[in-house]
């Protein structure tokens, strides 16, 4: 009875360890798909990454420049500044001067 108890718990724990170190292979390859350097320096990037870089950070740069060129009103806002000069003491709050 002891015999075959310990032989199926034997197959159980047998499967398990092979099923864990499978998974542990699987993941590893999976996590391991960049290019790894310590205390070196790093690979240099593909010429379709810098490319592709320089064509994002040009369009950015035109998206920006062509919405303060045509769209000011984002910076000065919608409405005209008005004339500080004809604020009255009373709207700025300045108190009458009593002499």
């Amino acid at each position: 009875m002891i015999s075959s108890r310990s032989a199926l718990l034997g197959r159980a724990f047998a499967s398990v360890l092979v099923r864990s170190t499978k998974d542990v292979v699987q993941k590893q390859s999976a996590r391991h798909g960049h290019a790894w350097s310590y205390r070196t320096a790093a690979p240099p990037h593909p010429k379709s990454v810098i490319i592709g870089s320089y064509c994002v950070g040009g369009f950015m740069w035109w998206w920006i420049l062509w919405h303060l060129w045509h769209e000011p009103e984002h910076l000065t806002g919608e409405f005209p500044y008005p004339d500080p000069s004809k604020w009255t003491n009373a709207e700025l709050g300045i108190p009458p001067d009593d002499e």
